[in-house]
């Protein structure tokens, strides 16, 4: 939203200068986006008079100019065809920036004729979009007044309106808010009613659901044109284009009251009834209007049409823009002026069908002043009768306005028990009363919000009123209690251990992702997800209408786009939810990550990377985690469908309290998503990981390291090739747990000297001593006891 001071001033009585009142705008919780001053970027530029204009002595179509300027006589070339002697026009001086051509004036001659300066263009000020030639001022304007005074140019103030305050898209609700603030005197609002002389020979007819109210009269014999110097500054100042009086007149009131309003030529209305439905369906398909931007709209049913002709023919889309056929040009002789209230909500749906965010749609959408649909039309047909003359009808109105907003109880002592600002009641009726409330004394008070204030509901709604206009400043500054910290800290196991496994892959070499917690349903579909219960209503895309399942299918196609890109090779992970139904139970907080290795140069080269490594990555976080690692069983087959079969498993701690599961994605997965792989990666679920005991004591206990240098054995045994590998290292490393600490695979082999059907596996034993160092005799018995677990667990030792 964009006004001027001096447009505030026609409804504000104030000596405020232009930073005061940003300043007050600010405190009073309207936020201030920029400020256009137009004296700072022409500053340089002054009033100047040609003294003698004559022709370049080197080209046709230049003039040396002797100029009277600010800095004295000075000689000029200049190229406009209305350069001549006794003009009054704009003088730039070396070194200023000339904002229309974006270049700074520099002294160098101009066909052998130095020019001291430059006379400039309305364009070249960028004070108009274009110009034949430089500028033509009143002669009455004496050498070196500035620019921007000879021009009447001031600032502009632009502002963020929130959604909630529809009424501050009118000059008039900036006014009264500042008023309320003290910055100045509120000038009176009301708008005095223009008596109609004959009765209006349109009628209206509403269908209640389209749209409540419709009021409209009609205006006989104006002279339409270019609206007069002061309205067309106004409307250029805020960036809009001024284009006929008519048409200027409405989107002046738009802008000063917040009250959108069309204009429609009366001799192009078909018929004498002006009705408002809802589109229609027809046998070759939906109507279409052609609207006054030139572009054709489809009108579904659930849009709002203004139609004549007995309601057959469209007219305009309501709340949003008018028709082309019915436009009005300086042709037009007899006006019908439209003021009505549309439903916000679908005025918002149809601005976001057709793509059409225009004035009316942007205040209609908001929701307009239900009390403004007669004022507003009272105001335009002065506007007019002034500008365009003209003889009005009598105002017709059909239907019904929404009814006002009802009064609730208030009290005045709820200022400082929700805010603990202390505001005198005196004061905060003062506040409400300025601000358009209408208060009833009692106990408590009885407080009625006015009909531009519909998002007031309550008295905690009064309670920000009456602080904001108050001061933000004035609000106590009082320290919060101290609490004590926590002696296990603030964090929960959960939270701690997102952390912790944020901090630990990031150790490792993968980078973070954060998506979003929806993706397409036949991508949920999948992973296991895209239930109807987890389906969106309203997207913000139509590509994420639902929620994940997984965080895996985001993270897979992130690294599809950064292949496509040229970044084949991607480490990725992210912690975050996933959903399983529309319960709170059914959120999990999931840690995943996915390898896309990146195969070397060459035809016969394999991708540096395999489940292994996957593998090795999650137990290292999962010991990082605390999970109990030692006790995981290692489950292949049972994994879910998106995991490549055989090249996947789960750890779990029991066959129902499943903690991981890791391997390849499977081929038709990656199909469907449009990504080459192949792909590896994990997910654990953070609720599956057991909580540590709370141990009695706060501190570890003291590291105590064994004096005895560690020793290894190695042992390979013969298995069943389909058997899991972790079932031998798990008998090894339970064969004497006093003195084993650790057991791996270092080896898998199959071929030559080994039997079909059975694969060998290689296994490091770590041994630590305690007490002494073990003798020949005792490793020997050790190492019978890893044979033997082996061998129980399914292992024959190579001889």
């Amino acid at each position: 939203m964009k006004f001027t001071l001096s447009w505030l001033k026609d409804h504000l009585e104030t000596t405020a200068t232009v930073p005061e009142i940003v300043a007050a705008m600010t405190m009073a919780g309207l936020e201030v986006e920029h400020v256009a001053d137009p004296a700072t970027k022409l500053k340089p530029f002054t009033v100047c008079k040609i003294v003698e204009a004559v022709q370049h002595p080197n080209a046709d179509r230049l003039r040396v100019c002797q100029v009277d300027t600010v800095d004295g006589r000075k000689e000029i070339v200049c190229g406009a065809p209305n350069a001549r002697a006794g003009l009054t026009t704009i003088y730039a001086p070396i070194g200023a920036y000339v904002p229309g051509l974006g270049v700074t004036l520099v002294e160098k001659p101009v066909r052998g004729v130095v020019s001291n300066g430059m006379l400039c263009s309305a364009a070249e000020l960028e004070y108009a979009t274009e110009s034949d030639g430089i500028m033509e001022l009143p002669d009455s304007l004496a050498v070196g007044t500035p620019a921007v005074d000879a021009l009447g140019l001031e600032a502009v103030i632009d502002f963020e309106v929130t959604p909630n305050r529809p009424d501050w898209l009118g000059v008039a609700g900036i006014a009264r808010d500042l008023a309320a603030a003290g910055v100045g005197a509120l000038k009176d609002l009301s708008i005095a009613p223009v008596a109609g002389t004959f009765p209006c020979p349109i009628t209206v007819k509403v269908d209640g659901e389209a749209c409540p109210v419709f009021a409209g009269r009609l205006i006989k014999g104006v002279k339409n044109g270019p609206s007069p110097k002061w309205l067309q500054d106004r409307l250029t100042a805020i960036g809009l284009r001024p284009i006929n009086a008519l048409v200027d007149v409405t989107n002046l009131i738009s802008y000063d009251r917040a009250r959108p309003l069309h204009v429609y030529d009366a001799a192009k209305l078909s018929g004498t009834e002006i009705s408002t439905r809802l589109g229609r369906h027809g046998v070759h398909g939906d109507e279409h209007l052609i609207a006054l931007d030139g572009k054709t709209y489809e009108l579904t049913p659930d849009m709002c049409v203004i139609a004549d002709a007995l309601g057959e023919r469209p007219i305009g889309l309501g709340g949003v823009m008018g028709g082309e056929s019915t436009g009005c040009s300086d042709e037009t002789v007899d006006v019908f002026i439209e003021s009505a209230w549309f439903e916000p909500i679908r005025i918002a749906q149809t601005g976001r069908a057709t793509g059409i965010n225009s004035d009316a749609q942007y205040r209609f959408a908001r929701t307009v002043d239900t009390g403004s649909v007669v004022p507003g039309i009272e105001l335009a047909t002065k506007l007019i009768l002034d500008l365009c003359g003209g003889q009005p009808s009598e105002i017709i109105v059909a239907g019904e306005a929404p009814a006002a907003p009802k009064g609730f109880t208030f009290d005045p002592a709820y200022v400082e028990q929700l805010s603990g600002l202390s505001v005198s009641a005196d004061r905060a009726r003062q506040i409400l009363v300025a601000l358009g409330f209408d208060v009833t004394d009692g106990s408590p008070w009885t407080v009625t919000p006015p009909t531009f204030r519909r998002d007031v509901e309550g008295k905690a709604d009064l309670v920000e009123e009456i602080a904001r206009i108050a001061g933000y400043g004035a609000l106590p500054s009082t320290p919060l209690p101290e609490v004590p910290r926590a002696v296990g800290g603030i964090l929960t196991a959960k939270q701690a251990r997102a952390r912790a496994a944020r901090r630990a892959l990031a150790a490792a070499g993968y980078a973070e992702a954060v998506s979003f917690s929806f993706t397409s349903r036949k991508t949920a579909e999948l992973f296991g997800g895209g239930q109807a219960e987890l389906v969106l209503a309203n997207p913000i895309a139509s590509e994420l209408d639902c929620m994940r399942p997984s965080l895996l299918p985001n993270l897979i196609e992130a690294a599809g786009r950064n292949a496509r890109q040229g970044f084949p090779d991607a480490a990725l992970f992210e912690i975050g939810p996933t959903f399983h139904g529309d319960k709170p139970t059914d959120q999990r907080t999931v840690v995943s990550a996915i390898l896309v290795p990146k195969a070397p140069r060459g035809w016969d080269k394999a991708p540096q990377g395999d489940v292994f490594t996957v593998k090795a990555d999650l137990l290292a976080l999962l010991e990082e985690l605390g999970a109990p690692v030692a006790s995981l069983q290692t489950a292949q087959g049972s994994t879910s469908s998106w995991w490549h079969p055989g090249r996947s498993a789960r750890l779990q701690l029991g066959p129902k309290a499943v903690m991981a599961e890791f391997g390849e994605i499977h081929p038709a997965v990656l199909k469907a998503l449009d990504v080459a792989g192949p792909v590896y990666g994990f997910e654990i679920t953070l609720e599956a990981i057991p909580e540590p005991k709370k141990k009695s004591v706060k501190t570890r206990p003291a590291f105590s390291p064994s004096a005895l240098m560690p020793l290894t054995r190695d042992f390979a045994f013969l298995v069943d090739k389909a058997k899991a590998a972790g079932d031998l290292v798990k008998a090894a490393a339970g064969a004497d747990k006093a003195l084993i600490t650790a057991a791996r695979v270092f080896d898998v082999y199959e071929g030559p000297g080994v039997p079909d059907g059975f694969k060998s596996v290689a296994i490091e034993v770590v041994v630590q001593p305690r007490e002494a160092t073990l003798t020949d005799a005792e490793i020997e018995a050790l190492s019978a006891k890893v044979v033997a677990a082996a061998e129980k667990a399914g292992g024959k030792l190579r001889s």
